[in-house]
């Protein structure tokens, strides 16, 4: 059965699914886009997701090209035409097709609006099978990360330098010397005293959708994290470091820049927030 996708009101075979070479988005990165995780047909925070895609589209002064209940609708056609129970869905919304010219054009084109899906592994059942390894590297992305813009070549390269190293992620740091986040991934620590710290949300990181759960989750619990800056060298001196993101889930960092985080396993804050957060995916 071939993969299938939604593209601008149809659903098309991916192998022929295509825009114009003039859409924005192609020429300009002029877009935004979000991707959900789906559990046993179930799309994971997907108020969260939907939400932030809305504050996206206002932040670049995009139309939305359909309701969000229409939207949902599609996204659970997409995934029923690709039998889909887990996996993740990727969506993509350009200014669309315009002579190309800087200046966001007047009258704006009808927006472009493309929606793919693909089968992933169910989540990892034990937390020991999903460590990974950092490396920490400059952050040289734009100034406004809090939109969940196209324009990744940043990220494309600091993910790139991390692969070639042997490692999952990159942290990302700025010319201050604070983490900001993973290239693609919130990141997270238990300081050297024992306080569970996340970066305060501002204009230089992606507001995570999974950042979010799990701090309801954590007040659920009746607990808290603390939402500041982190140094590098609180990060390198961190008891426990971990990752999370719509496909990392709640991944603990064992190696940064090869040298062991804690005694190099899983640490217990980040053992039980996975628990919460494995509970979470499945309570839907």
């Amino acid at each position: 059965m071939p993969a299938i996708a939604y593209v601008n009101g149809r659903y098309l075979p991916l192998r022929a699914a295509s825009v114009n070479v003039e859409d924005r988005g192609y020429q300009f990165g002029d877009g935004i886009y979000e991707v959900l995780f789906v559990h046993r047909g179930r799309l994971v925070d997907a108020g969260l997701h939907l939400a932030r895609l809305e504050r996206s589209l206002e932040e670049i002064e995009l139309h939305a090209p359909m309701s969000a209940a229409a939207l949902h609708a599609v996204i659970g056609e997409v995934l029923r035409r690709n039998r889909i129970e887990t996996g993740l869905v990727y969506l993509q919304i350009t200014r669309g097709v315009a002579r190309r010219d800087h200046p966001i054009p007047s009258p704006a084109p009808r927006p472009s609006l493309v929606i793919t899906a693909r089968r992933k592994p169910a989540p990892p059942a034990r937390i020991e099978d999903w460590t990974a390894e950092a490396i920490t590297q400059p952050d040289t992305r734009w100034g406004r990360c809090d939109i969940k813009s196209t324009n990744l070549l940043p990220n494309v390269l600091a993910r790139t330098a991390a692969q070639r190293a042997g490692a999952y992620e990159a942290i990302l740091y700025d010319s201050a010397g604070n983490v900001t986040e993973g290239a693609a991934s919130t990141v997270w620590i238990v300081s050297a005293q024992g306080a569970l710290v996340t970066r305060n949300l501002d204009r230089h990181i992606l507001p995570g959708c999974t950042r979010a759960a799990l701090l309801e989750a954590l007040a659920a619990e009746g607990l808290t994290a603390e939402e500041r800056e982190i140094s590098l060298a609180e990060l390198r001196a961190a008891r426990e470091i971990f990752l999370t993101s719509a496909t990392s889930f709640v991944k603990p960092v064992i190696r940064l820049d090869g040298a062991a985080i804690g005694n190099g396993a899983p640490g217990a804050t980040a053992s039980a927030l996975f628990e919460l957060y494995m509970h979470r995916l499945g309570a839907g």
